[in-house]
């Protein structure tokens, strides 16, 4: 009886979400379809993949060598606590409608924890993210990437910690033909800890980043590039990046690593354009904005948590077993 209350909440709760995601229809994931419990990895892996209506509630540990590939109308929810994917990730390319909550995905070798290509209106949430730092800075590679055109994608309440680059929008500057009007996304109370790079950096993107806490962000914050537009409000950042860096800026990359005298071989990145809505707590750390553009509202409805309040509200709210 406990077991079907609890996971009869979970699924009224997953049509609660916000920001882009919310938009172009709305993103309900496999609500309506047919419910499963998983503990294995080979049936998680089947249960998740089919495109008809679907709540996968996953109840771990499991260990993935690989990523597993997520069909469209599809809820992945972890249950309590036990939502543990160690080693391999998440991927949906070619998507629609998919929600991902209260998982945790970690040191996933060689790809990304989630990675989402060419979908569009996916909400991911409640979700807690890390590696280590104690290897090279390509050994893990990203935990949140978004890539190839995605649109209407909302990020909230995660936990990302323990990790180098984080959380990538776009990932070439040469791909403006196919990603230039997308990637419409929100970030909103998440929290950063023990990050270096990527929270997120983005390119060709409209960005929507409210209430989220950064503690001891090491080398780049919020990076906009590549003609990106992001919109910032209501954040409050810890202890972030090292002197000479910037906890936002819109230099390209060329840029930012000849002011700090560093080699760089690649080619030329435009620079991407920030705005400041309601007010922020940037700590000690100092911004680079080099253009502001005209991204200085959203075309929907959302409510800023108070910044006195945004790090214990993050704090205690963001992350697994809490929905």
């Amino acid at each position: 009886m406990k077991v079907i209350v609890l996971l009869s909440l979970l699924v009224s709760s997953v049509v609660a979400q916000d920001g882009y995601a919310a938009l172009n229809g709305g993103t309900t994931g496999g609500a309506g379809g047919t419910t499963t419990t998983v503990s294995a990895a080979a049936a998680f892996q089947t249960a998740i993949k089919s495109n008809t209506p679907k709540v996968v509630f996953l109840k771990g540990p499991i260990s993935l060598s690989s990523q597993a590939s997520i069909g469209n109308n599809t809820s992945i929810i972890g249950v309590g606590t036990t939502g543990i994917i160690n080693g391999g990730g998440l991927r949906t390319v070619g998507t629609s409608n998919v929600i991902i909550r209260n998982l945790v995905i970690n040191k996933v070798k060689g790809n990304d924890a989630i990675t989402v290509q060419k979908a569009h209106n996916i909400w991911i949430d409640h979700n807690e993210f890390f590696s280590d730092t104690d290897h090279g800075f390509d050994f893990y590679d990203g935990q949140v990437d978004l890539t190839h055109a995605c649109d209407f994608i909302t990020v909230s309440w995660n936990f990302f910690h323990d990790h180098f680059k984080c959380s990538l929008i776009g990932h070439d500057p040469g791909n403006s033909k196919e990603d230039t009007g997308k990637f419409h996304i929100t970030y909103h109370h998440n929290h950063w800890n023990n990050i270096h790079t990527r929270t997120p950096a983005m390119r060709f993107a409209h960005v929507h980043s409210f209430n989220n806490l950064f503690e001891n962000v090491v080398s780049q914050g919020i990076h906009s590039r590549s003609f990106a537009q992001v919109l910032i409000e209501g954040n409050v950042f810890v202890n972030t990046t090292e002197p000479g860096e910037s906890i936002v800026f819109t230099l390209n990359e060329i840029q930012r690593l000849t002011n700090l005298q560093c080699l760089h071989t690649g080619d030329f990145e435009p620079d991407g354009f920030a705005n400041f809505g309601a007010a922020s707590d940037f700590g000690t750390g100092r911004n680079n904005i080099t253009a502001t553009g005209n991204f200085t509202s959203v075309p929907y409805t959302y409510t800023l948590t108070p910044l006195t309040s945004v790090r214990s509200t993050v704090t205690s709210g963001a992350g697994v077993g809490k929905i």
